[in-house]
């Protein structure tokens, strides 16, 4: 059974980090690029970070370049994003997803607030 878990969504101040990972099991991991999305209420869902299966490259929207970092562990079947200088802007449910064509799986999202 495929499944993605996403973890370490919180209730952060502006400014502050979060590091969100996602859990993969049931798909072989390492042969998957791996990206997060966000989607706010009421807007699109929305690329934030991809990053290939040997994490040679990785892209960013312009919003989040220089604050937010992807980064994958084949060995551990995670994938992470690290957040800095988080903006309320930012605020939004964060979903990983994997992608080998044709597949694609999600995961479930957590919860990501800025706020003061």
């Amino acid at each position: 059974q495929v499944q993605l878990v996403e973890s370490g969504g919180d209730l952060v101040q502006p400014g502050g980090s979060l590091r969100l990972s996602c859990a993969a099991s049931g798909f072989t991991f390492s042969s998957y690029a791996m990206s997060w999305y966000r989607q706010a209420p009421g807007k699109q869902r929305d690329l934030v970070a991809r990053i290939s299966t040997t994490s040679d490259t990785a892209d960013y929207a312009d919003s989040v370049k220089g604050r937010f970092t992807i980064s994958r562990d084949n060995a551990k079947n995670t994938v992470y994003l690290q957040m800095n200088s988080l903006k309320p802007e930012d605020t939004a449910k964060y979903y990983c997803r994997a992608d080998r064509w044709p597949i694609t799986y999600w995961g479930q999202g957590t919860q990501v607030t800025v706020s003061s």
